[in-house]
């Protein structure tokens, strides 16, 4: 019998398994890696769906961590380890972090959960996990090993590790570790945390303001379906960054150690796609970044908004938008 994993992405795209199961610790999936190899069936691990597209159907026995502990590891002057399972809320573990250490306040109220932080190298006004990480350890199924990964070896790159690549499909994480900072170094780089005062700034405010910010512009998945910022922020040569401020001034772009990164969300915008509809999906009327399913939609109906806004993306400014959330199969 198949199980519905409609309720498991926070687009909520009809979509069904094979099989699903949770897991808490390397025992539940080593054993349901023998279960899946037994019935001839993939394994696939979903972290909070929110950063997925699900297919009609994923012929695969589909496990979700389910585990939330938080562990103390050591410090020093300047640093705390913690270890934090796989299963915790992605916001409850920034939240809680403050208990430890700092770095993570700019990522408060991103969906998800910690596993799945890695995978995505997840960031936010100007701040990406992969600084704060200081190892991922799991199980990876080609070889049947228990591993540690360095944050050198997950190979970070923007909205990119190694697990999208090398270890795709092939390394069920268990649990993370994080290396904080003891001393709170706010990063105001980016619009609207630019405003904050660095001098009064505490976490606790910094992590509100982050939340209001993200509040005021993005929709609460429970009650519009998302997946949150639908496509990467572009980064191209500072020749195509230079021609496109020529012909328009306002474009935000901020300078990376190679080539520009231009505002996604901007680009969307003019293109006309700002509330948007195509069938059950649309982009969201306060950020042309997100793309959401006001309606029952199935992968099919995003893949149709998506190529659409790609095509005029395109046409406008010689930009090709890569999506963030991946397909699930």
């Amino acid at each position: 019998m198949s199980v519905s994993l409609t309720e498991h992405n926070t687009l909520r795209l009809r979509s069904e398994a094979r099989a699903f199961s949770t897991f808490r610790c390397l025992a539940d999936v080593q054993a349901l890696h023998q279960r899946a190899m037994a019935e001839n069936l993939p394994l696939k691990v979903l972290g909070g769906g929110s950063n997925v597209l699900m297919p009609a159907h994923v012929e695969a026995l589909v496990i979700q961590a389910n585990s939330q502990q938080v562990t103390f590891v050591r410090s020093d002057e300047q640093h705390c380890w913690v270890d934090v399972d796989a299963g915790m809320s992605w916001h409850d573990w920034v939240l809680r972090s403050l208990e430890y250490g700092h770095g993570l306040e700019n990522l408060a109220l991103i969906p998800g959960s910690v596993g799945a932080s890695p995978i995505q190298n997840i960031g936010a006004y100007g701040v990406e996990v992969g600084e704060y990480l200081e190892s991922v350890t799991g199980y990876q199924l080609s070889t049947q090993q228990y591993r540690t990964l360095s944050a050198y070896e997950c190979r970070f790159g923007y909205r990119d590790s190694i697990f999208k690549r090398e270890l795709r499909d092939d390394f069920v994480i268990l649990r993370v570790r994080f290396k904080l900072a003891k001393t709170f170094s706010p990063c105001l780089n980016y619009a609207p945390l630019n405003q904050l005062d660095a001098a009064t700034v505490t976490p606790q405010s910094l992590i509100q303001a982050v939340i209001d910010t993200r509040q005021s512009k993005l929709p609460d998945p429970a009650e519009t379906p998302n997946a949150g910022s639908f496509f990467k922020n572009p980064v191209v040569s500072e020749a195509l960054a230079d021609a496109l401020s020529a012909a328009h001034p306002e474009v935000p772009r901020y300078a990376q150690p190679e080539g520009v990164k231009l505002a996604a969300g901007w680009l969307i915008d003019q293109a006309g796609f700002r509330g948007k509809r195509l069938g059950p999906v649309a982009m969201y009327e306060k950020q042309a970044l997100v793309l959401t399913a006001p309606e029952p939609a199935s992968l099919d109906d995003v893949i149709a908004l998506q190529r659409a806004v790609q095509e005029e993306v395109y046409a406008r400014f010689g930009v090709m938008l890569e999506p963030e959330p991946q397909v699930f199969l």
